[in-house]
């Protein structure tokens, strides 16, 4: 296993690290104990896991990553959640699977999301607001998460329209039954601290990625370990 893997599954305290082929979708891997990884990393935007000796990790540099751990069962997904993800509702996919899998409630899940593009640099597109509403979300929630700030005082101009793609995870998770209390989101705009985090918009091709890693509870552990680190 590469090194930056080795460091990766250490840092929340696993063996080993599952990963896959992101794709901008909604499709589902599952991750149980006792089974190997695959050598080649299956096509999808989602890991769900009870394997306490697996961290499972997605990879962004703009995109939403989902951290989701159910409290009582300590089973865990990740989730991968660009604006095609979200579209697809790649985080409502997550918690249908962990249910099928695992037989988690939402009720029961935790959510840390960690940092992402936000509506202040993410200027979008008509076109976006047609694929939403092409897959079947409701006109009042297209209209929460696509913003046009006013144009600036005096200014003859249009604003541009945004999207705040972390805001509409967090109200596909409340509308799956996920309390709103239970949803921590970072609140980091990753084309604001390219100090620290990295962003595609913003830098393109010198763009790095971050890592979302997240493991399944031990029988001893209260909350499964999740972290967040730049690769």
């Amino acid at each position: 296993m590469p090194a930056h893997l080795r460091d990766l599954a250490e840092a929340v305290g696993a063996r080993k690290v599952a990963m896959v082929t992101q794709v901008h979708g909604r499709g589902v891997v599952v991750v149980r104990a006792g089974t190997p990884i695959p050598e080649s990393r299956p096509e999808a935007d989602v890991i769900v896991s009870d394997a306490p000796d697996t961290a499972i990790a997605i990879r962004v540099a703009d995109c939403v990553p989902l951290l989701m751990a159910d409290r009582v069962r300590g089973v865990v997904a990740a989730v991968h959640a660009g604006w095609r993800g979200t579209a697809a509702r790649a985080a409502g996919a997550a918690i249908e699977a962990l249910g099928r899998a695992f037989g988690t409630r939402p009720v029961d899940l935790v959510v840390a999301i960690g940092p992402s593009i936000a509506a202040c640099c993410y200027e979008v597109g008509t076109d976006l607001v047609d694929a939403f509403a092409a897959a079947g979300h409701e006109r009042y929630l297209i209209d929460r998460w696509f913003l046009a700030p006013p144009p600036a005082r005096g200014s003859q101009d249009r604003s541009g329209l945004t999207l705040d793609v972390a805001r509409a995870n967090i109200d596909q998770m409340i509308l799956a039954g996920v309390p709103d209390d239970q949803i921590f989101a970072s609140g980091l705009c990753t084309a604001m601290h390219l100090d620290v985090l990295t962003s595609y918009r913003k830098e393109k091709d010198k763009a790095t990625r971050i890592a979302g890693v997240i493991r399944a509870a031990t029988e001893a552990s209260a909350q499964p370990p999740f972290a967040a680190r730049g690769w």
